[in-house]
């Protein structure tokens, strides 16, 4: 997610859209809430979430952000990591449910970078962990870059497992080790894609035995993603949602879903991509119940 290249912030309103039209997905739309700032300080230190709220973010800050400041910026944020972490409660009562946002895995404890103010996994996976409403959480991060900030701010948690499968040569230069990496070279596709994360799913959930998985189902590892590196087809993005389904449904784990990045030239193929992925947790839904 390097800043200077524009973020599709509309592809949030046409995946909506989309979905509403389609009447063969039985889908309940809830607005995300605001995170509140006790929450945020789970993952995120007050200095920062004071700068970010009050606009004092410097020009340099802003930069590495890839956003300049706004008021619309901080509530979007806010409600981006209310809507994952409602989702991760919601998920403990209906078995799977979708942030039709989120997936803001660069957020460090104390700064934003790439497109992402705070870090929503992070803060839904300390939330329920340190309330008591989860034992253990895996993250799986499928977006073509690694979850950095992810990684940095959960490092401590024993119980916190961080799985990112992303392209080796991408943003961010420098990485941040999680719990499982798996890094990939440039051009990777949907053959050698699926089998490295079939294995990694599988040694992720056998060392972290999860009570619930948040899973980011990034769009950017398409083909035709500018910011992407690999050459998955939209088939294999729908074969590796699927694996995280049916890991999930075999294991009896509830399912959080954020959609993470996607920045295709034609907008209608991230919002394809990310519909996928919705229709497939309708599905696995249908399935539970």
């Amino acid at each position: 997610m390097a800043p200077g290249s524009r973020f599709p912030i509309e592809k949030y309103a046409r995946l909506r859209e989309k979905l509403c039209s389609v009447q063969v997905l039985s889908l309940d739309f809830l607005e995300a809430p605001a995170i509140s700032l006790e929450e945020l300080e789970f993952a995120h230190h007050r200095d920062y979430i004071d700068r970010v709220l009050q606009g004092r973010l410097s020009v340099e800050e802003q930069r590495l952000l890839g956003f300049p400041w706004s008021d619309q910026l901080v509530a979007r944020a806010r409600r981006s990591a209310g809507g994952t972490l409602a989702a991760c409660r919601a998920a403990l009562n209906e078995g799977v449910a979708v942030n039709l946002a989120g997936g803001t895995h660069h957020a460090k404890m104390n700064a934003g970078a790439g497109y992402c103010v705070f870090n929503d996994v992070a803060v839904a996976a300390r939330v329920m962990s340190q309330k008591h409403e989860v034992e253990r959480v895996l993250i799986v991060d499928a977006d073509v870059h690694q979850g950095d900030g992810t990684a940095a701010i959960l490092q401590p948690f024993s119980s916190l497992y961080t799985f990112s499968i992303h392209a080796e040569g991408n943003y961010p230069r420098k990485k941040t080790a999680g719990d499982l990496d798996i890094a990939l070279p440039d051009g990777t596709g949907d053959a050698d894609y699926l089998r490295n994360f079939r294995d990694g799913l599988e040694r992720a959930f056998i060392a972290s035995r999860p009570k619930l998985v948040i899973y980011l189902a990034g769009a950017d590892p398409y083909v035709d993603d500018r910011l992407g590196r690999l050459n998955l087809s939209k088939e294999g993005l729908k074969h590796r949602d699927q694996m995280v389904n049916d890991q999930c449904r075999l294991s009896h784990t509830p399912l959080a879903i954020a959609m993470a990045g996607g920045y295709a030239p034609n907008i209608e193929d991230i919002v394809d991509i990310h519909y996928q992925t919705v229709a497939l947790a309708a599905a696995l839904h249908a399935k539970r119940y």
